[in-house]
């Protein structure tokens, strides 16, 4: 091979390494700083765009999904249905009176969403027992004045057990059986879901921007975190409604 090919390789083998030395010098420690600071997983990554600034809707085969139809007795045994909640912004959870475990620090959290959004009547919550047999409309009423449940929008609702069930099984995929060996004879699920004003189900995002789909209901603010270290999101469920409130 001639003299002048190899000289000519050897001042391209110079300049690319002098190009990497350089970008090294200049770039890689920002990168570093970026990476400690933390700002490349908050800026670089195209699913954490506006993560926190706007609600996703739940999706299922591609459609949003919107609360099923339902109808069902409340505590005043008034007949109300999904209807009733149109124009509102309000969480569905399922619970029972005699619920010895999670039920009183579910209601305790819905209690404080009451307090927070007390002077806005776009604001409402649907509670469903899944023990509609022990808990009639007056086991209902006993319970809402029990713990000092006064929004008028805040149904508490029995009726057919199977209905109730396929509402939480089907319609929400929200855990609700009757189970001999669960603590007070029913297993169910400790989760809230947020529902705006058209019925549409709806959650924030994680970091990578996949739906929470339902917030945790059995930690209080207080509280914290549980023992398993899970965080409480009553906090965060306070910031995602005032933002369908003002949808």
């Amino acid at each position: 091979m001639p003299t002048g090919a190899n000289n000519s390789k050897k001042y391209t083998y110079v300049w690319v390494s002098l190009i990497i030395l350089v970008f090294g010098i200049i770039f890689i420690p920002r990168i570093v700083n970026r990476l400690k600071s933390g700002s490349v997983v908050d800026n670089d990554r195209l699913a954490n765009t506006n993560s926190l600034s706007s609600l996703s809707y739940i999706t299922s085969n591609g459609k949003k999904r919107k609360v099923p139809e339902f109808s069902f007795i409340n505590q005043d045994s008034t007949l109300i249905s999904n209807k009733d909640y149109l124009g509102k912004v309000y969480l569905v959870e399922f619970f029972f009176t005699t619920c010895p475990t999670i039920c009183p620090i579910m209601t305790q959290n819905l209690l404080e969403l009451q307090k927070t959004f007390k002077d806005d009547e776009a604001f409402g919550v649907a509670s469903f027992t899944i023990n509609p047999r022990y808990d009639t409309p007056a086991i209902l009423k006993k319970y809402a004045g029990k713990y000092g449940i006064t929004d008028k929008d805040w149904h508490l609702m029995t009726g057919d057990q199977n209905e109730i069930y396929d509402l939480a099984n089907k319609g929400f995929y929200i855990v609700a059986n009757e189970e001999q060996d669960a603590p007070g004879g029913f297993e169910h699920s400790g989760a809230f879901a947020l529902i705006d004003k058209e019925g549409y189900i709806r959650s924030r995002t994680d970091r990578y921007g996949n739906p929470l789909i339902y917030y945790r209901g059995t930690i209080t603010e207080r509280q914290g975190t549980n023992d398993e270290g899970e965080a409480q999101q009553i906090t965060m469920l306070k910031e995602d409604i005032k933002k369908l409130l003002a949808e």
